[in-house]
């Protein structure tokens, strides 16, 4: 496993491959992804490895139970053995030393991260949290905690690109409507949501400045799992946590 890996401020954010794990076909390898289908065993030994690699403990990692909304949960601990994961879309905390993890498989993992005030945010941006708003409510919790948006360092992680995520025209009208910036055409001239560009948008229209993306295409990289390419997939992770 090489996970994509940054450090600003003593805020850390990382996003893995697909690689490094011992999860068998068509989740290899290293899928993240408790509800895909995958060995519960497989997964659990890929999310040591993955925190381990980063100088996590396991047991400091929150996940979310992810529904394309735009609920966001504010975190102090891990949840604990055998509770009920929420179903959100975000997650917030102003907890040093807690990472907090998203799932992704072709959608959009957002990372934030403000060291001054000690607040960071994970959250699950596909086309319809995009309209939905869920890094705008991410933003807004994170304030809440005593975040300041200019302050705030924001990261993107692989996705599909607005070239590949191919839709049909009302639904790219829909979405622009909502997100003028996702509009987007394919390589081949096909109506086309780039949902990266609408939540970079979205990001500055909250007020943050430093924003930058991975750069990767999930569809188009077979270093990472894709949704839309395989159906049958494991998922990528994506984690911020604060020293």
């Amino acid at each position: 496993m090489t996970p994509e890996q940054h450090s600003v401020g003593g805020a850390h954010f990382a996003f893995t491959d697909r690689w490094g794990g011992v999860s068998a076909v068509p989740y290899e390898e290293l899928n993240l992804g408790g509800a895909v289908g995958d060995d519960p065993a497989a997964v659990l030994a890929n999310r040591a490895r993955a925190a381990r690699s980063l100088g996590l403990e396991p047991d400091r990692v929150v996940w979310m139970n992810q529904v394309h909304g735009r609920d966001v949960a504010v975190v102090e601990e891990p949840w604990g053995a055998g509770a009920q994961i929420p179903a959100v879309d975000a997650v917030v905390t102003a907890r040093r030393g807690l990472a907090l993890a998203v799932l992704t498989a072709d959608c959009t993992p957002v990372l934030l991260a403000d060291p001054v005030a000690g607040v960071a945010g994970a959250a699950h941006a596909g086309r319809p949290g995009l309209v939905a708003g869920v890094v705008p409510a991410a933003v807004a919790e994170m304030v809440a905690l005593g975040a300041e948006p200019e302050r705030i360092t924001a990261r993107t992680g692989p996705a599909v690109c607005g070239r590949c995520y191919e839709v049909p025209a009302e639904m790219r009208e829909a979405v622009a409507e909502a997100v003028p910036a996702a509009r987007a055409e394919t390589r081949w001239g096909t109506p086309a949501v780039d949902v990266v560009a609408g939540v970079h948008a979205q990001l500055a229209e909250a007020g943050v400045v430093d924003i930058s993306g991975s750069g990767f295409c999930t569809l188009e990289s077979r270093d990472h799992f894709s949704y839309r390419r395989d159906r049958v997939t494991g998922r990528l992770a994506g984690y911020v946590w604060l020293d």
